[in-house]
């Protein structure tokens, strides 16, 4: 990947998005907790379930990205291959206690919809624990649940810690 460096962002010239839609993206934003992130990716990569099961992620830990925002991820989706959903993990990711990483809807599902505003948008956003970035990543990418399922399940916080 190369990319030259913007006013305060960098400016990204080959694609960042894995050519397999089974991959999701996971970019680092924060470069100020370093111990945080090496507990936050010791956590994603321990099998959560007796079946072993893990997120599909691509890391994308880059100094290039640090500050890398919402707004701009959205504008880099990529409509194929068809990615739905990617990660950030930016400051509050790595200063709340349970380092939850933040979820973007990249399916505009309200286009799928029998009935207009039905759906989430695309760029709607809730939080997910480490511990469950397998549930959210694995289901989303295989269809197999939708964004609903997880952002209606999510505490008051906005975080989901998995289904009751």
């Amino acid at each position: 990947m190369f990319f030259t460096a913007g006013p305060t962002l960098p400016v990204v010239t080959e694609p960042i998005w894995p050519q397999n839609s089974d991959i999701s993206l996971l970019i680092r934003t924060d470069y100020s907790h370093p111990q945080e992130w090496t507990r936050m990716k010791a956590a994603i990569a321990e099998p959560q379930t007796d079946d072993g099961f893990l997120p599909n992620v691509e890391l994308l830990d880059d100094r290039a990205f640090e500050g890398f925002p919402l707004s701009r991820l959205l504008d880099t989706a990529p409509e194929t291959p068809w990615h739905p959903v990617a990660f950030l993990v930016d400051t509050l990711s790595l200063t709340h206690p349970e380092l939850p990483i933040l979820a973007i809807n990249l399916n505009n599902d309200d286009e799928e919809e029998d009935e207009p505003g039905e759906g989430s948008p695309f760029g709607a956003t809730f939080r997910v624990v480490p511990s469950e970035l397998w549930s959210v990543q694995n289901n989303l990418s295989i269809a197999n649940m939708n964004w609903e399922e997880f952002a209606e399940t999510v505490d008051q916080d906005g975080i989901f810690r998995g289904f009751p």
